[in-house]
């Protein structure tokens, strides 16, 4: 668009927005600790005194780099439209972990789409990723913005898991992939839950005909691919007994974004199916678990009950360092061609790393965002999914830094 800055003329590479937040507090260290030299990244947030505090506390954890005691310090509120154009327009990359999204998110995501400007976050809110679809894709379309949503444990470990996936599906039938494809994932974690994560959940549940009603608009708009399909199909309540798991289906964004990618790249073959489980050794957890989130769904719907929640769980507090060191995650993904004549191909993964919550969340947020300003990627705009996006760049960053992608 006129008037848009240059990548070049870009005072940033990148700027954290959320800085102060103990995700967005991780997010930085990891920055401080990985960033390349030379790279042009800012703290920005809403308190000065607060992002201050930030910046020297980064500065005295990394002596060896007295850089960090100059980062620049942008200061804007998650509702100042002026303030976040001009972030926007100072950078080539924002990153925002300020959530709720649907509460606090979307002005943000105008001032990138229009600026030109990427955008990373970790939200988890389907009604949230619907609207900014609906309402800001087409402008990113042409400003060149890309507004890669998702870049946390929601949904990196699932739609680059399924990426990873279908190239290993694909190097078995020969190099394409050209008969249906059925592929699920499950996951099982041991870790603590973000209170963002909590607030953001509850959120959704409380909010279910408004993100039936935001998806609907999706699909109006948003174009489909020809000659083949993707879709997420709900799976029910199993046992499988070659991962050995009891399944359990997850209603959460994960599958969307694993078939949106489908959708958009051809080497996930001419029919795509995807559900996404959780996985228990025992039926006992998977009856508990069940019974768990819809005890959470009905307390969402009565707003005394739901604020007296949300009050026992505060946002931006986590859990400590040594409870995140023994925190684990895996994701198995099963996949297998459907064939009309001739045995079917298969094969099966496994995607896994540390605390999945905060750790391992701050460390893909920031390589996504490192991703997009650093590395040689294929040409996209508007709305898009990491594995479209970044697809190999970013799954060799993810395995660099120690998540483990292998073949089961």
């Amino acid at each position: 668009m006129r008037g848009m800055p240059s990548a070049a003329e870009r005072s940033h590479d990148i700027v954290l927005f959320g800085a102060t937040g103990f995700t967005g507090g991780l997010v930085a260290d990891y920055l401080a600790e990985h960033a390349p030299d030379g790279l042009r990244w800012a703290l920005a947030g809403r308190n000065p005194g607060k992002l201050e505090r930030v910046r020297a506390g980064l500065a005295d954890a990394h002596p060896e780099k007295p850089s960090l005691a100059d980062l620049p310090l942008l200061v804007a509120d998650a509702s100042d439209e002026a303030g976040l154009a001009d972030v926007a327009a100072s950078t080539r990359v924002v990153i925002t972990t300020v959530g709720p999204y649907q509460q606090f998110g979307a002005p943000l995501v105008a001032a990138c789409a229009a600026a030109g400007t990427d955008y990373v976050d970790l939200t988890g809110e389907p009604e949230f990723v619907d609207r900014m679809y609906v309402d800001h894709h087409a402008t990113a379309l042409a400003s060149g913005a890309r507004l890669v949503h998702a870049c946390g444990f929601d949904s990196i470990p699932h739609d680059l898991g399924a990426y990873f996936t279908i190239e290993q599906l694909a190097a078995a039938c020969g190099g394409e992939i050209t008969d249906p494809v059925r592929m699920r994932g499950v996951v099982r974690a041991g870790a603590s839950f973000s209170g963002g994560t909590f607030h953001s959940a509850l959120g959704a549940f409380s909010r279910a005909r408004q993100m039936k009603e935001a998806h609907a608009a999706r699909r109006r708009v948003e174009s489909r691919p020809e000659g083949r399909r993707s879709r997420a199909v709900g799976g029910k309540p199993q046992r499988d007994s070659e991962l050995g798991y009891w399944l359990l289906p997850m209603p959460t964004i994960d599958p969307f974004v694993v078939a949106r990618s489908g959708a958009a790249l051809d080497a996930y073959g001419p029919d795509f199916h995807y559900s996404h489980y959780a996985g228990t050794k025992t039926l006992h957890y998977a009856v508990g678990g069940a019974l768990g989130v819809g005890a959470l769904a009905l307390a969402a719907q009565v707003p005394p009950l739901r604020n007296q929640l949300l009050k026992r769980v505060p946002q931006g507090e986590g859990p400590s360092e040594q409870r995140r060191e023994k925190s684990w995650f895996t994701v198995d993904f099963v996949a297998e061609t459907a064939p009309a004549a001739g045995e079917p191909v298969r094969v099966w993964t496994r995607v896994s790393g540390g605390d999945p919550g905060y750790t391992e969340t701050a460390k893909m947020l920031a390589e996504s965002a490192l991703c997009l300003a650093l590395d040689d990627l294929p040409t996209t705009s508007g709305q898009v999914t990491t594995a479209t996006a970044m697809g190999d760049a970013l799954l060799r960053r993810l395995q660099d830094a120690g998540m483990g992608f292998e073949v089961g």
